[in-house]
């Protein structure tokens, strides 16, 4: 397994040097034979390139690739995507909501069931996290159980940034968003190719706040219903 690890990042000077450093520190399973860290820069306004650039200058396997006007995590997803060498692709978030130690688990499940999509889920038992936003959890989980009916899928986590693919699946598939609505999109697609190619994992969760930097806006909300909407119910391709 020849594995791409892409992290979007906008705005994140306070979090992205421990997140690179977790990555630098994982133990991979021995199936995976190569490996490359893509970071994508989506034109931060802060100090995120420079402490990217600072730490790769002293370390190996990780690549910067910068935007150069403000586009959106699924562009940036794409944008490390399509500079990427592997044959499996992960999504790794740059906020320390979400912990690297998690990803050896992702891979496993992947090598044990032979699917070729692993999501992660905040919500599988088997892990412990701490409490977070009721009216997060109930819109996630409206989205979640939305997109289940419609793909006819039973899926507990619609909106963990966790998701490791193949890029067999990738490409046969045909992506438009560019924003957070890019994970919906990816997952109702991907299910349409093939149905029982899914499993899920339970992994870690360490929730903030946007005071603590969180993107996620009310309005993105609504976006991304109209995504499930869009590509589950009306079949837009």
């Amino acid at each position: 397994m020849y594995l791409s690890i892409i992290i979007p990042v906008y705005n994140e000077q306070g979090s992205i040097f421990e997140v690179l450093k977790l990555l630098n520190d994982v133990q991979f399973p021995e199936q995976v034979s190569n490996k490359e860290i893509i970071i994508v820069d989506d034109c931060s306004t802060d100090n995120s390139r420079q402490v990217i650039a600072d730490f790769i200058r002293e370390s190996s396997g990780f690549r910067l690739i910068e935007h150069e006007n403000n586009q959106g995590k699924g562009a940036s997803v794409k944008t490390g995507i399509e500079n990427s060498n592997g044959d499996v692709y992960l999504i790794q978030d740059a906020d320390l909501e979400l912990s690297p130690s998690d990803i050896p688990s992702l891979i496993i499940a992947m090598l044990e069931t032979k699917v070729q999509f692993i999501n992660g889920s905040r919500y599988l038992p088997g892990v412990n996290r701490p409490l977070f936003a009721y009216r997060r959890y109930v819109a996630n989980q409206l989205f979640t159980n939305l997109t289940s009916l419609l793909i006819n899928v039973k899926l507990t986590d619609v909106a963990c940034a966790y998701k490791l693919f193949t890029k067999d699946l990738y490409e046969q598939l045909s992506l438009n968003e560019k924003g957070f609505g890019f994970e919906s999109e990816l997952m109702i697609k991907a299910m349409r190719v093939k149905k029982n190619n899914i499993a899920e994992v339970p992994v870690k969760y360490f929730p903030r706040n946007q005071g603590e930097g969180k993107k996620l806006r009310t309005i993105d909300g609504f976006i991304i219903l109209w995504v499930i909407l869009k590509y589950g119910m009306l079949g837009i391709k």
